[in-house]
């Protein structure tokens, strides 16, 4: 069975990265209002995540990196998350895919060494568009002489101003397979390839998730690192959500952390009552029920191979620590009071900000059928609807 490995689990013990968040995150949290307000991206967060090795901290230490554990990378993400959840959200955008390449790396012998290295030596930013993509992926590949023209729009394409290279998918209409999803890394310098500036949301603002456009954009055939069917679960998409679902969500968690600070330090400011001391109460518990969630998250990533099994645990897991950190969220509102209605207090930033919990693969909808289909034994990849017993 492939699991986490005692590398993995054990690398990267040696730096103070959480603390090195913390310092960070601090002077992140004094320009998160501006960034806000502004709607730009953390550029000068990412300029100081950059000269402190953060992007290079999921590559293996033999490849030029830290070599964070899954666990640390989480933990930094958290951290950062309690402090200004857009330069987090970004940031985990960057590093799950980072952090699947050096698990498959470790554990399948992947060739992907070569990006790693770069990644390592360069401090490459990786821009993806998995979530957005999914199952199905988007965007249409033709054949030509030597690849593919590839034309597409893909959305939340989160840290798109800066990023260097964009690993992202189109659907080829395969005369023999049928549709298939290739899977590639482009450049962001790749002619063909536009960033929009469209990014205007309720929260994470500075994370520049704008939409790209693929137009008319050449992929040779070596550039193509992946192809699967689409619409179902590939071996890879569960590597990805073994390991991209709990580092996502370690953001949220922070978030609702912070949250929960606040409204607390603002509650303490005036004269208490039993509705206070109770809601109190009610914070502190979703807040608790959102960290349960992310532990049981990365429990499941720890203690199985990537499988349609682990993948149940890891989107029921997403789905209960979502649900704990709007929750939480929305208690620290009501702890607050009207206090925390000021954008001073910070809190309804982190409060728009966590909504964005509900958005990332899998959905409650669509978790929920996944796991009714496993429990009863039903076929995963069966149109939505469509009642089918597995194959044994």
């Amino acid at each position: 069975m492939e699991t986490l490995s005692a590398a993995d689990a054990s690398a990267g013990a040696q730096a103070d990265w959480i603390g090195l968040a913390a310092t960070l995150g601090r002077t992140f949290d004094g320009r998160a209002p501006e960034i806000d307000a502004s709607e730009q991206f953390v550029s000068a967060n990412y300029d100081d995540l950059r000269a402190h090795r953060f992007f290079a901290a999921a590559v293996p230490q033999e490849l030029g990196g830290a070599g964070l554990s899954h666990q640390e990378l989480g933990a930094v993400l958290r951290e950062l998350g309690k402090y200004c959840g857009s330069t987090a959200l970004a940031f985990a955008m960057h590093t799950h895919p980072v952090a699947t390449a050096a698990w498959r790396w470790r554990n399948q012998q992947a060739p992907v060494e070569g990006l790693l290295k770069r990644v390592g030596a360069e401090q490459l930013v990786l821009l993806g568009s998995g979530g957005s993509d999914w199952l199905q992926g988007s965007g249409t590949a033709t054949r030509v002489d030597g690849g593919y023209r590839v034309d597409g729009r893909k959305i939340f394409a989160s840290g798109a101003p800066v990023a260097d290279l964009f690993m992202t998918c189109a659907v080829y209409d395969d005369p023999e397979a049928g549709p298939t999803v290739l899977h590639f890394a482009l450049p962001m310098k790749t002619p063909g390839v536009r960033v929009l500036s469209n990014w205007h949301t309720l929260g994470m603002r500075g994370t520049g998730s704008h939409d790209v456009m693929l137009e008319g954009v050449l992929v040779p055939d070596t550039a193509v690192a992946a192809r699967r069917p689409q619409g179902v679960w590939h071996p890879m998409m569960h590597t990805v959500a073994m390991i991209a679902l709990p580092l996502i969500y370690a953001v949220y968690v922070g978030i609702a952390e912070a949250a929960r600070e606040i409204a607390l330090q603002l509650a303490r400011q005036r004269r208490l009552n039993a509705h206070a001391v109770e809601a109190a109460g009610r914070l502190c518990n979703e807040a608790d029920a959102a960290q349960l969630g992310l532990d049981a998250m990365f429990a499941a990533a720890a203690g199985q191979a990537p499988g349609a099994i682990t993948t149940n645990r890891i989107m029921s897991a997403r789905t209960l620590a979502a649900r704990a950190v709007l929750a939480t969220v929305e208690a620290a509102m009501d702890l607050a009071g009207g206090a925390g209605f000021y954008r001073d207090a910070g809190l309804e930033r982190r409060f728009r900000d966590a909504q964005g919990a509900r958005f990332h693969p899998l959905q409650a909808g669509a978790q929920q059928e996944y796991a009714g289909r496993i429990a009863l034994g039903l076929d995963i990849d069966a149109p939505t609807g469509e009642v089918r017993t597995a194959a044994r």
